[in-house]
């Protein structure tokens, strides 16, 4: 069932099995092709993670391993960005018994709005679905850490960093997939003459 991705490592985080990475498979939630991320940088595999996340059992298990992380950490908010984020920030939430929030990009960086606030001592772990830069998450942490909350942890579904982005606070992905992605001026999908895609242009959702 496994497909090389662009000669891609594949380890499941925290796992110790295929069976993370088998969810994403047969939710169909790996694609291949010329992809525009959320960041600029251009890749030839993209993960369409709502394809996952449609599935309650599926965001479930993947929630469940993210809470039980960090259970000893005694959070007690969970916040993530828009959008993937609402959806985890809500179950991981609810597993742990905590509220459940979520930052909106306003005048270029994310805040909290709707009546969303973050005490000062409050220890927030911040969740999102694919980790590729940071820069969704690292804006909660920064806006987490501007209220005076202390963040915990960072959860992500999957960290195609290689785990190469820190936070200032552990970081733990359900799955870890090392997907490379390039500058445009460096990208040899470009040279080749591959249409680039635009996730969310098509029907798709942008990852992070």
């Amino acid at each position: 069932m496994r497909r090389h991705l662009e000669e891609a490592s594949l380890s499941a985080s925290g796992s110790g099995d295929d069976s993370i990475l088998a969810i994403f498979e047969q939710a169909g939630a790996i694609l291949h092709g010329h992809f525009l991320l959320t960041s600029g940088r251009h890749s030839g595999s993209y993960l369409e993670k709502f394809l996952v996340l449609q599935w309650p059992q599926h965001t479930e298990r993947l929630a469940a391993m993210m809470a039980n992380h960090f259970r000893s950490q005694n959070v007690e908010v969970v916040a993530g960005p828009t959008t993937g984020g609402v959806i985890l920030a809500y179950e991981v939430a609810r597993q742990l018994g905590t509220r459940g929030i979520f930052a909106e990009r306003e005048d270029g960086h994310r805040a909290f709005r709707r009546g969303f606030s973050i005490s000062p001592g409050e220890r927030v772990l911040v969740v999102d679905d694919v980790l590729t830069t940071g820069g969704s998450v690292r804006e909660v942490v920064d806006e987490v850490r501007r209220l005076g909350g202390e963040v915990v942890g960072v959860a992500v579904m999957v960290d195609r960093s290689a785990g190469q982005i820190g936070f200032g606070a552990p970081l733990f992905s359900c799955l870890q997939l090392n997907i490379p992605s390039y500058s445009p001026e460096a990208c040899p999908l470009c040279r080749a003459g591959l249409p680039l895609v635009k996730p969310g242009s098509s029907g798709q959702s942008s990852t992070t």
